[in-house]
């Protein structure tokens, strides 16, 4: 990947950032876009620290004047984009499906959805001109099955979205030289996750157990993942929704 560029939305914390020190490691010039300076300002010096070129773009992925400016930005400095990860989201507040607010299902959905269609609609523009590129988008296990606690039906319809905008998408442009696949995470040591399970052991306990592999995943582990996805090692893989679960769909 030396020398190719890499843009990894919400690249500032977790597997986007696991993500993006991968793509440094593997010769890549990184662009990471996301909402928070102080926690990109951390992982750009991280990936510096690796000799690797790198950048940072304010954005957030459910606002499309924002992504088309992303995706400028990038082209602009490093004159095109070779690979995309689309990890980037963020929704309302979860509820059952009767008792859920319009307004944080739709904060939801645009959030996890519509922001990963926003992405793929201006990266994908860039690649036609190069006649190339790989995207994987950022599903979850979620996409594929349901959400395993009786809050999260809008997130889960949501990531399920995401799986059947990517086989659809990978469909359209794969004749034109576009690789487009999807990872599915496991539960994964993020913050967030952390965040939840340290506030309620009971939770903690459910979420080990929905792991046959009794742990949490690494975002490292993901990551890799992603890499091989984009990587010429893949190169027949196409329009792939791909666990990366330690055993929870089995």
């Amino acid at each position: 990947m030396k020398g190719r560029v890499a843009l990894v939305t919400g690249g500032s914390s977790g597997i986007g950032r696991a993500t993006a020190l991968a793509f440094a490691r593997e010769g890549a010039r990184v662009v990471i876009a996301s909402r928070n300076k102080t926690k990109a300002t951390e992982a750009v010096q991280a990936i510096k620290k690796l000799g690797g070129e790198v950048t940072w773009i304010q954005t957030d992925v459910s606002n499309a004047a924002q992504v088309r400016q992303m995706v400028h930005q990038t082209v602009t400095r490093f004159g095109r984009i070779d690979y995309a990860f689309n990890n980037g989201g963020s929704g309302g507040k979860g509820g059952m499906a009767a008792d859920i607010e319009e307004n944080d299902w739709d904060r939801t959905i645009s959030g996890y959805l519509k922001s990963v269609w926003l992405c793929m609609k201006y990266e994908i523009q860039e690649m036609l001109r190069l006649g190339s590129g790989v995207i994987v988008n950022n599903s979850s296990v979620d996409g594929v099955r349901a959400y395993p606690f009786p809050v999260g039906s809008a997130y889960s319809a949501a990531k399920h979205g995401v799986i059947g905008l990517t086989k659809s998408a990978a469909l359209e442009y794969i004749s034109k030289g576009i690789r487009i696949n999807a990872i599915c995470p496991g539960w994964v040591r993020t913050p967030p996750v952390e965040r939840w399970m340290s506030r309620d052991s009971e939770v903690a306990k459910q979420i080990m157990a929905q792991e046959p592999i009794r742990r949490l995943g690494n975002p490292e582990e993901i990551a890799d993942a992603v890499i091989w996805l984009c990587s010429d090692r893949a190169t027949f893989v196409v329009g792939v929704a791909l666990a990366v679960d330690g055993g929870y769909l089995a």
